[in-house]
């Protein structure tokens, strides 16, 4: 197993790609061209960061440069480059986010959903990338139809304090019955079943007290969060990427009932008989 500086190191590299901003429902607002540098410095025990943005009709800001040698606690890697950063913390009238990353060969797809003072899920951010001097495509956009089997995978949960891994086997059972969705997921520790309402590519789950939404997005995408963070509820923001008809990778970072991050899990799953 890689150390976490040897797994950020999975992402260095020139990545091309553009910054999409959304609104909760799932508008697109913006789109901007972006160009992520990872520079690897004294042998590679330092990283430089350049982040390039060029707005459409505007004076591209300047270019933002991060140097570091060390990672924050509140930033966990898994071997293969996917990683999250984000609040260690929700608490009321206090922004909250987070942003969760997957990579896959030339590929990288990153996430921020922020929450404003009112506890309420204000913006997203779908970040598209590739290697530079690659041409691998984009994936289409993600259907219901995408969803839909029985999805049989591997969990690895890594935790804020660095103890050893969790690696388990789930099981994720989705259909549809009419305009409803309903998934079943299993795992070591039990069931849960819960149904969601289909509006367009906005899927919503209802049931429980922390009522959750799924947005459908492009490149095989998809975001999860609550609409509303309840105070002493449990909660999860999620991004998922469908690279394959039958591969998906779900990247889960959970917070416990008093807001705390707990834990980062790496779902890599295959639908069964495609």
């Amino acid at each position: 197993m890689r150390t976490q500086w040897e797994s950020l190191l999975q992402n260095l590299g020139q990545w091309q790609g553009s910054f999409t901003r959304f609104s909760p429902q799932g508008e697109c607002l913006e789109d901007i061209p972006s160009l992520v540098s990872l520079e690897g410095l004294d042998e590679n025990r330092r990283i430089r960061q350049v982040v390039r943005l060029s707005p459409v009709n505007a004076e591209p800001p300047p270019e933002k440069v991060f140097e570091y040698s060390s990672l924050n606690r509140s930033t966990l890697f898994f071997d293969s480059g996917a990683f999250s950063q984000g609040s260690m913390q929700w608490a009321p009238f206090a922004e909250f986010g987070a942003e969760l990353g997957l990579i896959a060969g030339p590929r990288r797809l990153r996430l921020v959903q922020l929450f404003d003072r009112a506890s309420q899920l204000s913006q997203l951010t779908l970040i598209r990338e590739q290697l530079a001097g690659t041409a691998a495509p984009e994936r289409p956009a993600l259907s219901l139809e995408d969803l839909l089997g029985d999805w049989q995978g591997q969990a690895v949960t890594l935790y804020p304090d660095w103890r050893s891994p969790d690696t388990y086997a789930t099981r994720l059972l989705v259909q549809r019955q009419g305009d409803q969705l309903s998934q079943q997921l299993s795992y070591p520790g039990g069931t849960l079943t819960s149904t969601a309402t289909v509006s367009g590519s906005l899927l919503r789950f209802e049931q429980g007290a922390q009522p959750v939404q799924v947005l459908l997005l492009p490149d095989g995408a998809s975001a999860t969060a609550p609409r509303q963070v309840q105070a002493r509820q449990p909660l999860f923001l999620e991004v998922g990427w469908l690279l394959q008809p039958d591969l998906r990778q779900r990247l889960i970072r959970s917070y416990d009932a008093k807001g705390g991050w707990v834990n980062l899990t790496l779902v890599t799953e295959r639908r069964q008989g495609v």
